[in-house]
């Protein structure tokens, strides 16, 4: 349940970083930035509610907690978590709006899927004959549901961003494989990040493209979408096997278009039904081989 919750978060992100940049409500940097300062606000606060306030009244000791939390801040998260995160929110935000939805997408979740299996090949841990199935199925599946989308692209660098973004979260979420703690993982990597930030809103500031409805979308996302998602994903993390996280991110298009179905009447075609069972068949081959 939790791995499908994060899935959702994933797709809800595409979908406002979509309506947000591709309508002009903000320029991609600002949107960025406010992102990943409202994420950092929030989770924050939700890890000083949780670690601090819950965690000491039940000990009785508000003091001690929050100077024993405060001295334990410099371990929390890593500068590499927050590196990946930024580099994929920043490269994800400045090709998403170069770049045709379908061709986008089919670049970032195949980039995602091979860097995370390339990783985790080098680590040990190699693909099975029905992995590697059920991984070539779903992507076969994600192939077929952009298919009708697909253009030859207009910008090489927009296509280099997309690869960037996807091989940075691949790393990001394998990062986060090995988190004790997601919360506090989650907070401080977007706490370290933002100074990332601070730059790019020091770099757009005399071209800043901003309205209230591209705030508002940008703090959804920093908030909802990506702190509160990623740290559900972080907390999933360590219970999948590479090749099942990796593949799964195949689904997040596929929860998108599902998403226009239930909530923007669009209608259910023969190339969804197809691309969901290509998608769904693979993504089981592989949890199924998984949970043996």
């Amino acid at each position: 349940m939790l791995f499908l919750l994060s899935l959702l978060a994933f797709a809800g992100n595409s979908v406002i970083n979509r309506y947000a940049l591709l309508n002009q409500n903000i320029d991609p940097n600002t949107f960025v930035a406010v992102r990943i300062v409202s994420g950092a606000i929030a989770m924050l606060a939700i890890w000083y509610a949780v670690t601090v306030v819950i965690k000491s009244r039940q000990a009785k000791r508000q003091q001690p907690a929050v100077t024993e939390a405060i001295t334990k801040v410099a371990r929390r998260g890593t500068w590499w978590g927050a590196f990946t995160l930024a580099l994929y929110a920043v490269a994800f935000s400045l090709a998403y709006n170069q770049l045709e939805t379908g061709f986008g997408a089919l670049i970032l979740f195949a980039s995602v899927q091979l860097s995370m299996l390339a990783v985790g090949w080098l680590q040990g841990n190699k693909l099975t004959t029905k992995e590697a199935l059920g991984s070539s199925l779903a992507l076969a599946g994600l192939m077929y549901l952009v298919y009708p989308t697909l253009s030859v692209p207009s910008s090489l660098w927009a296509c280099v961003a997309m690869v960037t973004a996807g091989t940075a979260w691949g790393l990001y979420s394998l990062h986060g494989r090995g988190s004790a703690s997601p919360l506090t993982d989650t907070t401080f990597n977007f706490v370290r990040a933002t100074p990332v930030a601070a730059l790019l809103l020091i770099w757009q500031w005399g071209d800043m493209v901003i309205s209230t409805q591209g705030v508002v979308l940008a703090v959804f996302s920093g908030v909802v979408t990506s702190g509160l998602g990623y740290a559900i994903w972080y907390l999933v993390l360590p219970q999948l096997k590479v090749s099942t996280a990796a593949i799964g991110q195949l689904s997040v298009p596929l929860i998108a278009a599902a998403g226009g179905v239930l909530f923007a009447s669009e209608l259910i075609t023969q190339q969804l039904v197809v691309a969901a069972a290509l998608i769904v068949g693979g993504m089981l081959i592989v949890i199924r081989k998984s949970t043996k």
